[in-house]
């Protein structure tokens, strides 16, 4: 079977390191919020060109604790994509706030910029900018929006570790970036974990305060939470922060496989935006006979994914609850076609070219 992605293939690609980290650790005298993850705090805020780092206990925990620690609430509105995992919005639900939900640009599956204007009201506070599948959302048109109307911008990086617009990191352009180190991610855990950025000193003392309890030497100075991240994730994130840009190249490199070998199918290609590269946590084409097209993979022993099979808006636990633009018609189009094909920093070239093999094959059949 080839999996779509394989974390465990990554544990064995660094498992002596990682193995000896976490046996110090537990060798060690302190398992939560200690010198491991103040250690991993320092060398992702470098890394990514903030000035601050938080780990959290997940990606989920970030955007809430970054929503809280801009004092976003009951009654606040919250702009973001609807083609995106569940967990952004129930992140701003978790808040309070209402989720205001818009469409994508079709050919690269992020935030459409030019819904903004329809949805903005006097309750917005914030955008969050999802960087799906790899790669940069429209920033600069979007954080344009959000100056016009001194608005927050939450960078969702969850999907996009590493990845570049222009010269700088994405997450380190709005007010706040977030991370998920799920062990799928471009930079996973063995486990959960989640990482906050910044470059405001006051709001990195308040997240810093909030994902426990809101403590300042064990007073509760503002209402917080358990979201702390343990010593174990972190030692394993520090050796695997190491190899992020050699990994994040090797999935480019599979990337540009699947490109030069599916380019004349009659399929929709993965596009990269100018002025950004992609880190490919996914590669997603579209196929009109995309069912047919999954089971196929599936029969010959190829798992492919579906991000996302369903829109949040049209999800049971949110449809005709959350607010959407007038028109989703792009993102509710996308999702009956898209089909995420098998990319992860050790898949073989040769199981690469199987899955190129198996999908012209089905091509030749269903012409």
């Amino acid at each position: 079977m080839i999996l779509c992605a394989n974390p465990s293939a990554q544990f064995s690609s660094y498992q002596s390191e990682i193995e000896s980290a976490v046996i110090s650790v537990m060798r060690g005298e302190r398992y939560i919020l200690g010198e491991e993850v103040e250690a991993l705090e320092q060398e992702f805020a470098s890394y990514i060109g903030a000035s601050y780092a938080i780990g959290v206990a997940n990606g989920t925990d970030a955007i809430e604790l970054a929503l809280r620690a801009l004092d976003i609430k009951n009654g606040d509105e919250v702009i973001t994509v609807s083609h995106t995992a569940v967990a952004t919005v129930a992140a701003i639900e978790a808040s309070g706030a209402t989720p205001i939900l818009v469409d994508v640009e079709q050919q690269f599956y992020t935030l459409e910029p030019l819904q903004l204007e329809e949805v903005y009201s006097s309750k917005t506070k914030a955008v969050i900018a999802v960087h799906l599948y790899g790669q940069s959302v429209n920033i600069e048109a979007i954080k344009y929006f959000c100056d016009k109307h001194s608005i927050f911008l939450i960078e969702d990086t969850s999907q996009a570790h590493g990845a570049l617009y222009k010269d700088k990191r994405l997450g380190s352009i709005g007010d706040i970036g977030c991370f998920s180190c799920y062990p799928t991610k471009n930079l996973g855990a063995i486990g959960d974990a989640g990482l906050i950025t910044t470059n405001n000193t006051d709001l990195a003392s308040k997240i810093r305060m909030q994902r426990e309890y809101g403590w300042k030497n064990r007073i509760s100075e503002y209402t917080g939470r358990n979201s702390r991240l343990d010593e174990i994730q972190a030692a394993i994130l520090r050796i695997k922060l190491k190899y992020l840009d050699s990994d994040n190249s090797k999935r480019t490199n599979l990337a540009k496989y699947y490109k030069e070998q599916l380019s004349e199918l009659p399929i929709f290609l993965p596009e990269v935006r100018g002025d950004s590269n992609s880190v490919f946590h996914l590669f997603v084409v579209q196929s009109e006979k995309r069912d047919d097209l999954l089971n196929y993979f599936k029969k010959s022993g190829i798992q492919a994914g579906l991000h996302y099979s369903l829109p949040v808006h049209l999800q049971p636990a949110y449809k005709d609850r959350v607010k959407t633009a007038e028109n989703m018609s792009k993102t509710e189009s996308l999702v009956q076609k898209i089909i995420s094909l098998p990319i992860y920093p050790e898949l073989s070239l040769n199981d690469a070219d199987k899955v190129v093999k198996v999908f012209k094959e089905f091509s030749s059949r269903n012409l």
